[in-house]
């Protein structure tokens, strides 16, 4: 899984990990089985390591997971807040900006994302903390369109638009080739933003999708 967390030797040198090897497979564990699947028996048997390694780095399973939720929220929010303020002279480049965040997981992560959100249907703290999440990340991107002339209505309708249109991408499990998505850029630009795009509001993103190919 595509991650942000380093990759520093352990502190310890009679352990045979690091924090963040425990924190990448709970991560891993999360996505694929579901929070109530990240045990301390479990991962340590998944690292070949004693449980008792497990207690140098963190003060118990809650702290475990307060460290994922903050690395989560860190990583994934943070990156969607930093491209609605990305300077841009157009607003189709400032949501070509945030579309950077869709294609490259060390960017978003959609699979810890989505394990968080069915982590919060257990956990009310974790489901105040999704609603944060999304109104920080939707006002992020409101304010995007207010900086380029919309009206406060307007704006914060077409962040909803742009920002829910995403994540409903990722819940209903949407595949499409990124060719097809590359070659539906000008008609999304369009639609998301009611502005015509010009040839030169796709060429950075253009070169940042280079990077991203189909599998096969």
């Amino acid at each position: 899984m595509a991650s942000n967390i380093s990759t520093q030797a352990s502190p310890y040198p009679h352990t045979k990990v690091s924090q963040d090897d425990w924190l990448r497979a709970a991560q891993e564990v999360a996505v694929q089985e579901g929070m109530p699947a990240v045990k301390v028996l479990t991962l340590a048997a998944t690292l070949g390591v004693s449980r008792s390694s497990f207690y140098w780095y963190f003060k118990s399973r809650a702290d475990l997971l307060d460290q994922m939720l903050s690395q989560w929220r860190e990583k994934n929010t943070a990156a969607i807040l930093a491209r609605a303020a990305r300077p841009s002279p157009s607003i189709n480049r400032n949501i070509l900006a945030i579309a950077e965040c869709w294609f490259d997981p060390e960017l978003f992560d959609p699979r810890l994302d989505f394990a968080i959100r069915e982590w919060a249907r257990r956990s009310d703290a974790v489901r105040a903390e999704i609603d944060t999440a999304d109104t920080a990340r939707v006002d992020a991107i409101a304010g995007m369109f207010r900086r380029h002339g919309f009206a406060e209505t307007d704006a914060f309708i077409r962040a909803r638009i742009l920002y829910f249109t995403q994540i409903g991408y990722y819940a209903l499990e949407v595949t499409e080739p990124v060719a097809a998505r590359r070659a539906y850029a000008t008609e999304y630009l369009r639609g998301f933003s009611g502005v015509e795009p010009k040839p030169e509001d796709l060429i950075e993103f253009e070169a940042f999708m280079d990077r991203f190919t189909d599998p096969g």
